[in-house]
């Protein structure tokens, strides 16, 4: 798959519906379109061994227990610790690798395997930091990724709101703090993360392929575009970032007041 190829996949991606989006192979094209030069293979066979490590736990084990010990236990997949700003532990590819990441780039292969066995499992927005949410006979259960699929407790639910800067009132309202969200938005936060790494250490053209893969995965969003010029004016491509703001003014209806500002600063410069 080339960079071209995967882009076509991410527009189709981005048209699909949420009920039939691609989230593995949508993750896989992401990962293709940072580096093309890898072998997707080994993110495909993390995945067909997590279906099949997960439907085996399934027979013995409650669907929380299993999922965790399914991928943290067998496949050994976890939270990295002591690499934690390592650029691979955002690519879905590079994580089958390592076999540790970051928690939504590790929460990609819990939602895959959960989906293909039967659970009811989906991304947590919670602040800072990624979380699941899957549905038991005893009610919803919040797990972490990051630190081999356990259960977070109500309380610490809480406790972590509040550090996040959550106020005391909304940080009390579990409905509130695991609302569930859909597989697009999972990868469009996973692709968020790499955009702000990317740009805090100045690597622009990696944030710009970051956000123009939000872009295609989100087709009705003006943002990403708005970071694609930014990602663009940072490498001295000014015609490039006007464009990418006048899309981002054409998909919100022209009310975008940033993208107007943003798009008459980058004008004086190219002039």
């Amino acid at each position: 798959m080339t960079r071209e190829d995967a882009e076509d996949f991410l527009l189709d991606a981005g048209a699909a519906t949420d009920g039939d989006f691609p989230l593995l192979e949508a993750a896989i094209a992401c990962a293709i379109h940072e580096d093309p030069t890898r072998d997707p293979q080994v993110a495909r066979d993390m995945g067909a061994a997590a279906v099949e490590r997960l439907s085996q736990r399934l027979k013995r084990e409650s669907a929380e227990e299993a999922l965790a010990e399914a991928m943290a236990g067998d496949l050994r997949l976890g939270g990295d610790l002591f690499t934690y700003e390592d650029p691979g532990n955002a690519d879905i590819i590079a994580v089958a690798e390592r076999r540790k990441g970051l928690a939504v780039a590790l929460g990609v292969f819990y939602l895959h395997a959960a989906r293909r066995s039967g659970l009811t499992v989906q991304g947590v927005d919670f602040p800072g930091h990624f979380l699941l949410r899957i549905e038991t006979e005893e009610g919803p259960l919040a797990l972490d990724p990051f630190s081999e699929g356990r259960v977070v407790l109500p309380s610490e639910l809480t406790r972590r709101a509040l550090h996040a800067g959550l106020t005391p009132n909304v940080a009390d309202r579990l409905d509130r703090l695991m609302a569930p969200v859909s597989d697009r938005a999972v990868l469009v936060r996973l692709q968020n993360t790499i955009y702000a790494r990317a740009s805090a250490v100045r690597d622009f053209p990696r944030a710009e392929r970051a956000a123009l893969r939000r872009a295609l995965l989100d087709p009705a969003d003006h943002r990403p575009w708005l970071d694609v010029a930014a990602a663009r004016e940072g490498q001295g491509a000014l015609a490039g970032a006007l464009e990418a703001l006048a899309r981002a003014t054409t998909l919100d209806g022209g009310a975008a007041l940033a993208a107007r500002a943003q798009r008459e600063r980058v004008r004086l410069r190219l002039n």
